[in-house]
């Protein structure tokens, strides 16, 4: 099963949690062993999993890629968004989760998260879960 899922981001950088969504597809997919692909399809956002009990690791995570990846330093993109670029490629543009009893098998921290770089925007990404 392949499903195309609409996501809009507020800020210009965030971390937006879609693991309810995802687990709502494995669930309608009715795959009870399997995998479950998420991609990305921008330049400009990614996907991560992280820990999803405390806020303040998502504030981290940007605060860091900001120093590593600052907004303006002097990019030759034409666009302006190099910076959101270079995050994208660190945070990465898929993730493969595993399912077992109809659920991702994922650690009791984990949470899925659509990594925005340049937004606000309306984007989606791609799920294809298939059972093994």
């Amino acid at each position: 099963m392949t499903e195309k899922i609409n996501i809009s981001s507020k800020e210009h950088t965030e971390f937006i949690d879609i693991t309810s969504r995802v687990q709502s597809a494995v669930y309608e997919s009715g795959v009870t062993s399997g995998m479950c692909l998420i991609y990305i399809p921008h330049t400009t956002a990614g996907v991560t999993i992280n820990e999803n009990s405390d806020p303040d690791v998502q504030r981290d995570l940007i605060k860091e890629l900001e120093k590593i990846v600052p907004w303006n330093d002097d990019f030759a993109h034409f666009e302006g968004n190099s910076a959101a670029h270079l995050k994208a490629t660190i945070c990465g543009f898929s993730e493969l989760i595993p399912i077992e009893n109809g659920k991702l098998d994922m650690g009791i921290w984990q949470a899925i998260y659509f990594a925005e770089f340049d937004g606000p925007r309306n984007r989606n990404f791609i799920l294809k879960i298939f059972g093994v």
